[in-house]
Formats: structure tokens, C-alpha cells, sequence
């Protein structure tokens, strides 16, 4: 089986609102096949569908806030058909919000009054995973909890295969698991072991020390410890529809946009 492959923006951020037209050019080159949205490079919605048009990219998806979604989800789904996306993510939760914090049970009640209204107007909503859903809530993973909370037909997954790994869970067990509901699959790729500046490098100051030894750091695919082949085999047979390349901050002395290269190089010389 053969994936299109899209790139997450956020991977690019800086020099995407630079200079958009030119990065999407850039990407469609390397061989990507379409892109998921964090925000909207400094455009309007409008604008930016007119950039990603004329690149060739297919506007795949958006990570958007559930406080956004709160705010004014008719903009978030007039934002985001204006885009031409079929899918949004919620892509993090804050300290109050997660798995066994007090607010938990409120973003489970969004996510199901939010993936109906989402579905109404033809856009499906999934939710993106960090390490902190796999905490044990009575005998399930927060993770878990989450998608046994909200209908199949409401919430997609949106799995993030590092942030499973980083948890100490297997991301092939857990494509298995959800077959048939991870239309996008994150690709991202990591060395070192878990510790406490992880999310700085997803631009979250959580935790400010820093551990020198065997230092956590995010890798293009094919330079960390995940098992690609593996992984996407997996995600053949779960129904998956769509990989979406993922680094948040580049790495090996390399700029964001080498690093988006040589993940896409990468998944050719595996067969994708």
C-alpha cells in the first residue's frame, strides 16, 4: 500500500510565515502530498487556501484548541472548509484539563458536543496525544478513557506514534487497538529517554532544568530508535489514511527544513 504523505506546519513554523508560498513549494518537492495546519502562516484563511492550491499540497487537517473550539466553533468551521480541511485536531490540554486533573471530565463532554457539530457541517474531528493521556484512570489509560467517552462517529485518533513510545506503550499495539478509527497517523521520530525538558522542545516550558544524560531529543524519521516498518505496516492494516511527518524542533545540526526533507527521503527509501 502506498500513503500520501503531509507535513504538520508547525514542523516549519518560522520559515513558513516567512515566506509561505515558497515553503509549500519547497514541500511539494520534496515529495510531500499535502499538509496539516497549525494556525495560518500570518494569512487569512482565504489566502493561505489560494497558496496551498497553487502548490499542489492537499490541505488536510488543522490542529485547533479546544478553547478556540469553545470560543466560536462556527469560526473554527468556517476557518477551516475555507481551507478546504475534513478533518481538525484538538492537539493539547493543559495542566487542569488532563487525564485526572479536575477539568477532565469537561473536555470529555466538549469533545463529544464538539465532534457533533463538527460532523454536521462535514469536518471530523480527532484528538492528537502527548504522553500525559497514559496516566491510569480506574483500570484504563487516560488515552483510552478518552475514546471509550466519545462515539467512533464523533472522535477519530489522531495517534501520535512518539509520544505512545515515549509513554512506555507500543504504537502498533496501539494501531491494532484503534483499527479502523486513526485516519492520521503522526509520524515522529526521538532519541534519548524520556525526562524533564522534553516539552521544551515542543515550545511548552513545562519544566525549564534540563538532563544532559542521554538527553531526549526529536530526530527526522529515520535517525531515532522507532521501528518505521513496523509502525506503518501496522497502520496498513488499521485503515490508516493519512501519514503526517512531525518534528517540532530540528535537531543534528540541521535547519527545519532539512529535517522535512530527510524524514520524506526517508519514507521513499522504505517504500513510501
Amino acid at each position: 500500500m502506498s500513503f500520501p504523505v503531509a507535513l504538520q506546519l508547525y514542523s516549519v513554523r518560522d520559515v513558513a510565515e516567512e515566506n509561505t508560498a515558497s515553503v509549500l513549494n519547497q514541500l511539494k518537492e520534496f515529495g510531500y502530498d499535502g499538509v496539516e495546519f497549525a494556525g495560518f502562516c500570518g494569512k487569512t484563511p482565504a489566502e493561505l487556501a489560494k497558496l496551498v492550491a497553487a502548490s499542489g499540497l492537499e490541505p488536510v487537517s488543522a490542529h485547533v484548541s479546544i478553547n478556540d473550539m469553545r470560543a466560536d466553533i462556527n469560526k473554527v468551521i468556517n476557518d477551516y472548509k475555507t481551507l478546504g480541511c475534513k478533518h481538525v485536531a484538538v492537539p493539547w490540554l493543559g495542566d487542569e484539563e488532563r487525564p485526572g486533573a479536575s477539568g477532565f471530565e469537561a473536555v470529555l463532554k466538549d469533545l463529544n458536543r464538539f465532534g457533533e457539530i463538527l460532523l454536521d457541517a462535514g469536518i471530523t474531528l480527532s484528538y492528537h496525544n502527548h504522553d500525559f493521556e497514559f496516566v491510569r484512570i480506574g483500570d484504563e489509560f487516560g488515552f483510552d478513557r478518552i475514546y471509550s467517552s466519545v462515539p467512533e462517529s464523533l472522535l477519530k485518533v489522531e495517534m501520535d506514534t512518539c509520544w505512545v513510545s515515549v509513554a512506555g506503550e507500543s504504537p502498533v499495539a496501539y494501531l491494532e487497538k484503534y483499527s479502523g478509527r486513526c485516519p492520521l497517523l503522526h509520524l515522529k521520530d526521538y532519541a534519548g529517554k524520556k525526562s524533564n525538558n522534553m516539552y521544551k522542545l515542543i515550545g511548552v516550558n513545562e519544566n525549564e532544568k534540563a538532563e544532559e544524560s542521554d538527553a531526549f531529543e526529536l530526530r527526522p524519521l529515520g535517525y531515532g530508535v522507532q521501528d518505521w516498518n513496523a509502525i506503518i505496516k501496522a497502520a496498513e492494516k488499521a485503515g490508516t489514511e493519512w501519514l503526517i511527518v512531525e518534528q517540532d524542533e530540528p535537531s543534528m545540526n540541521k535547519s527545519r527544513m532539512e529535517c522535512a526533507q530527510l524524514s520524506r527521503e526517508f519514507l521513499k527509501s522504505i517504500g513510501y
